[in-house]
């Protein structure tokens, strides 16, 4: 793959791909080192790729072990995070408040299902789900109704 087809595969899926790396980030920073580190092991990744299921499935795992490897990573060492008291960008209105509320209660889903929730809200049908994260249409199913009570139960810390 020449750079030229590469930078063009980036920008078809840069949506995706940041997508991903932000439901796993917790700040800006880390979203940027995430994405960068994708894009890493997508172009060392490519030759392996033998087109057996559609490109963008492939560059969702791809994208995903990357995030859910570097998630174990931080949660092995520990870091103390550098923080603000106050965040110049945060929104103050009821909608806001409910996505950011949302968003904060996926982050705490294990990763698996996380990565499950984030291929739901990209609109993939089940058995593409599935395909990626390598399980059934069927448990796709089953884990989501899971997932749903779970989020529901979760109380704001």
């Amino acid at each position: 793959m020449t750079e030229q087809d590469f930078a063009q595969l980036v920008r078809e899926h840069k949506s995706t791909i940041y997508t991903v790396c932000h439901m796993f980030a917790a700040d800006q920073d880390e979203v940027n080192d995430l994405f960068q580190d994708t894009l890493v092991n997508l172009w060392r990744g490519y030759d392996s790729f033998r087109g057996q299921s559609k490109l963008s499935s492939w560059i969702y795992r791809v994208t995903l072990n990357t995030c859910i490897s570097a998630d174990r990573k931080k949660r092995r060492a520990p870091t103390v995070p550098l923080e603000m008291d106050v965040n110049l960008y945060e929104d103050t209105d009821a909608d806001s408040r409910q996505i950011q509320l949302l968003y904060r209660r996926i982050h705490r889903l294990k990763p698996f299902d996380r990565a499950i929730v984030l291929l739901w809200l990209e609109s993939l049908p089940y058995d593409e789900i599935g395909a990626i994260v390598g399980i059934s249409a069927k448990n796709v199913s089953v884990r989501l109704v899971r997932i749903r009570e779970e989020l529901k139960r979760m109380t704001d810390e």
